[in-house]
């Protein structure tokens, strides 16, 4: 791949002297959807498939920036001291975003530089390829300038960089496991204290197959705000009857008793799936501990079934590949992964059924939708980092 990036950085750029390469991978997450940002547990792992990079520094004060994936947008340039937000510059304003929150925070740059980005996750699709993009970008501008920043703080204004000036409300679940990802472990997060531990994948002959919908969503057009905006109302509800921070503290009995409390019948579903869902992700990764695989799958489906009905998430395409997903042998579990409104499902398939698992959910898909899903069998990788060889 560096081989490759390095021809390509040449194309555009003229040559690749003093070129260094990077790489930020996607991620998917096994259980806790939409409890990132309602203060409670989430357990995601890092993926193969991800964000490429090839950057230099220059001498002067322009930022030129080239995705092979936007090609049209041809090399977007700014200068260093006008990094606003541009709608014109589309997927650009990612990478934009985290220079311009790094020199919010301080960091100093002392002259422009050049990059080519290659991302080979689908866009749009749910496995997070804009906190992809925006790691990625963090960290070859730690290594071009020297800045004195940690992972956890580029963690931390990456999702800056998403709530503040891209006007995404996310949580910090797709940075936090894009940054500390570990090869063929997930990491179960406490979103609210930022501890996490690591828990080894074992599948006992069975792998993790991503599939994507091929109906794309933007998040920050979509509804994500509005869910967030409901459980952040349903709280408040709580609050006035209970003391608590956020709803990652409910267990399902505390929700049962205060739920009437929740005047909202739309707002009372919501929190219902953000507390129900964090608890569904504490016994899934003690179910893992124990070796309990088809019980993961049983809270997986579980899951899908309440971001269906009481976040109401996931539409057409999405539950028509879960739907079908279930139906099938070999099949463990399976469940929406990401935000939602589009981009694709996980499912846990025992190694011998995932060639008959994809031909025959990709033929029954089509007859139903009308176009093809596309499939991925995933690689546990490390996080985002320099690539040295």
């Amino acid at each position: 791949m560096r081989e490759k990036l390095k021809k390509d950085f040449e194309e555009v750029f003229e040559n690749s002297e003093n070129v260094e390469f990077y790489f930020a991978p996607g991620r998917v997450n096994l259980i806790g959807e939409h409890t990132d940002y309602n203060g409670g547990h989430v357990f995601p792992c890092a993926i193969s498939l991800g964000t490429y990079a090839a950057a230099r520094k220059t001498n002067d004060n322009i930022i030129k920036l080239y995705s092979k994936n936007f090609h049209d947008f041809g090399v977007v340039e700014v200068s260093l001291d006008e990094l606003d937000y541009d709608k014109k510059h589309d997927w650009a304003n990612y990478p934009k975003g985290i220079i311009w929150t790094l020199k919010k925070a301080g960091h100093k740059f002392d002259s422009g530089f050049e990059v080519l980005f290659y991302g080979d996750l689908p866009n749009g699709a749910g496995l997070s390829s804009s906190a992809s993009i925006e790691m990625v970008t963090a960290v070859l501008l730690k290594d071009l300038y020297n800045l004195n920043i940690d992972m956890l703080d580029m963690i931390k204004l990456s999702q800056a960089t998403e709530n503040n000036y891209i006007g995404v409300n996310c949580g910090i679940m797709d940075q936090f496991i894009i940054g500390m990802g570990k090869k063929n472990h997930a990491v179960l997060l406490d979103t609210t204290t930022l501890n996490f531990e690591y828990a080894e994948i074992k599948l006992d002959k069975a792998s993790i197959v991503i599939a994507n919908t091929n109906k794309r969503r933007g998040l920050s057009d979509s509804k994500y705000n509005e869910r967030r905006r409901q459980c952040e109302d349903g709280l408040e509800n709580i609050k006035r009857y209970i003391d608590v921070k956020s709803l990652g503290e409910l267990n399902e009995e505390t929700y049962e008793y205060i739920k009437d409390h929740i005047t909202d019948v739309i707002n009372r579903k919501r929190v219902k799936h953000a507390v129900y869902e964090n608890r569904r992700t504490l016994k899934a990764i003690k179910a893992l501990k124990n070796g309990e695989v088809d019980k993961f799958g049983r809270l997986m489906n579980e899951s899908h079934i309440s971001l269906r009905d009481d976040y109401e998430v996931t539409g057409v395409e999405l539950d028509t590949l879960v739907e079908l997903a279930w139906s099938k042998n070999g099949v463990i579990g399976s469940r929406m992964t990401g935000a939602g409104f589009g981009g694709c499902t996980l499912s846990i398939v025992d190694d011998d059924c995932i060639e008959n698992f994809i031909h025959v959910v990709e033929k029954e898909y089509k007859e139903k939708i009308g176009y093809k899903p596309s499939f991925y069998v995933a690689k546990i990788v490390d996080g985002a980092s320099k690539l040295t060889s």
